[in-house]
């Protein structure tokens, strides 16, 4: 018997008027009512989607039915080695069979994210641990944001190891997801350090490809440092397969992989070895034909769409507490406690608020006082256990400890905690109104 059922009951019994059943259960028993019409409406070829907006209907043709599409082409090859040819045509006639907009239709712009790590276990001491704690931190951005997330750790074309491996999963991950405008790559050890900051899509609207750089070290100084391959953002279309092409036939894959060493060598200053890795070979690709890669490369330091984590980790305690006395001078709806659902109503107004007394842009720079958007660890290597010989043992661990936990803090906060330091993995709760009303130590 259902609770608000007993209570009737035992009115009833007393001689006392029974009580109604709550308007939320009624509230369910309606939705459940709506949603059984709705699905008896569609079809069995449809399913009902969360969204930001509420249940979405999402046409889903099963094996039997819908139309041919490129998935039913025998030529569609997911390995490198195969070119996909015509692909925007085929992805917008996809689109169109399941009822969905592209970009040019007005439809949203849909973003997967891509990481991943090695087969085996890693090496280095508690390396599978750090990569559990750097994977959480993507679930929980992409969580926040709406963005669906994609994990290999498989690879997919077996001579293309370490820092070459991205790229066969990003482009069958292009091919898996034609419902996706971009694919991101991020690597396993980036960590998300502002989980309110969203992508600008808005600013890329004329690009196919995303990376951090300058154009002045690349275009002109011919340097393979001028940009960082660690975290790009590219675009599902026929530009982008192409290019990824082009920048796998230069890896371990490729019968010339020995000379494009010497040619990279050759080509890029501050290259003193021969041989042939992903981020030199991106770098020549835009550097020798800029008309057809470089001008569709959107190569900038604007904000921290990934950031060098030696200049950022001894700042973070200060940027944090700017966040905090912005929020505690800040008006009491900006403290609201809400449900993590609305984190980007809430995040629009907490960046707005924080804009206006905390200088540095937004994503945070080199200069200004903002959180980094994005700190990537490169050199550290927390999976293989041997870090770059500039780096200190201390500056790499505290680092990444200090990093994820000053992320989860902004993850915690929807859940009443936060961590009871820095450093510690022990939290405790927040007072109502906080930051406004001072925490307790437990």
């Amino acid at each position: 018997m259902a609770a608000s059922d007993a209570a009737a009951s035992a009115a009833s019994k007393k001689g006392a008027a029974p009580t109604r059943p709550s308007r939320a259960r009624d509230a369910v028993v309606f939705a459940t009512g709506v949603a059984a019409a709705v699905l008896a409406f569609l079809g069995p070829a449809s399913i009902l989607v969360p969204d930001r907006a509420g249940l979405v209907a999402f046409p889903v043709p099963g094996p039997a039915d819908g139309p041919r599409t490129f998935y039913d082409d025998s030529d569609l090859s997911y390995a490198l080695g195969r070119r996909v040819t015509d692909w925007d045509a085929k992805r917008a006639q996809w689109l169109r069979s399941r009822g969905l907009r592209g970009r040019n239709g007005g439809g949203p712009e849909r973003v997967v994210m891509v990481t991943g790590s090695q087969p085996e276990p890693c090496k280095g001491a508690g390396g599978d641990h750090l990569l559990l704690r750097f994977l959480k931190n993507k679930v929980d951005y992409c969580r926040l944001h709406g963005i669906e997330l994609l994990y290999n750790n498989a690879l997919l074309e077996p001579s293309m190891v370490a820092f070459w491996a991205k790229i066969p999963i990003v482009r069958a991950a292009m091919l898996a997801h034609p419902e996706a405008e971009w694919v991101w790559w991020v690597d396993a050890d980036a960590v998300f350090t502002d989980m309110d900051f969203s992508l600008p899509l808005a600013r890329y609207r004329p690009y196919n490809l995303v990376l951090y750089g300058w154009p002045e070290e690349v275009y002109e100084k011919r340097s393979w440092v001028g940009l960082n391959a660690g975290v790009f953002l590219i675009r599902n279309c026929q530009w982008s397969l192409d290019f990824m092409d082009e920048w796998a036939r230069m890896g371990p894959a490729s019968p010339e992989y020995a000379r494009w060493g010497k040619t990279l060598r050759d080509t890029l200053s501050k290259k003193s070895d021969d041989q042939s890795d992903d981020q030199s070979a991106l770098a020549y690709l835009l550097l020798t034909n800029r008309e057809r890669w470089g001008n569709k490369t959107y190569l900038s330091i604007d904000y921290y769409f990934q950031g060098y984590f030696a200049e950022i980790v001894d700042k973070l305690d200060a940027v944090a507490a700017r966040y905090v006395a912005a929020e505690r001078k800040g008006g009491p709806a900006l403290r609201r406690r809400h449900a993590e659902r609305e984190h980007l109503r809430y995040a629009a107004a907490r960046n707005a608020a924080v804009r206006a007394v905390v200088p540095g842009p937004d994503g945070g720079g080199q200069s200004g006082w903002r959180r980094p958007f994005v700190t990537h660890f490169t050199g550290c290597n927390p999976c293989g256990g041997k870090r770059n010989k500039i780096y200190t043992r201390e500056i790499c661990e505290d680092g990444m400890r200090r990093a994820l936990g000053f992320a989860d803090d902004q993850v915690l906060r929807a859940y009443g905690f936060r961590h009871a330091a820095p450093l510690k993995d022990s939290v405790r709760p927040l007072p109502f109104d906080y930051p406004a009303a001072r925490t307790r130590n437990h």
